[in-house]
C-alpha cells in the first residue's frame, strides 16, 4: 500500500503540478509533506497525517511551516 500512495504522490508531482500555479500556502508544500509522512510513519498514519494536512490547505488558513512530526 505504502508503495501505492508514494507512486501516485511522485505522478502527482511530475504530471500534474507543473500544470498549476503554486498556491499551497505550507512549507514543505502538501505533496511533499505527504511523500515524507507515508515514507517516514506508513500508509495508515502517514496517510492520515497527509489528508489532515490537506484539508487545512485553503484560502482561510494562514498556512507557514509545518513540517512531519
Amino acid at each position: 500500500m505504502r508503495r501505492i500512495l508514494i507512486g501516485l504522490i511522485l505522478f502527482y508531482q511530475k504530471y500534474i503540478s507543473p500544470l498549476t500555479p503554486p498556491t499551497c500556502r505550507f512549507a514543505p508544500t502538501c505533496s511533499h509533506y505527504a511523500y515524507e509522512a507515508i515514507t517516514k510513519h506508513g500508509a495508515a498514519k502517514g496517510g492520515y497525517l497527509a489528508i489532515k494536512r490537506i484539508l487545512k490547505c485553503h484560502p482561510f488558513h494562514r498556512g507557514g511551516f509545518d513540517p512531519v512530526p
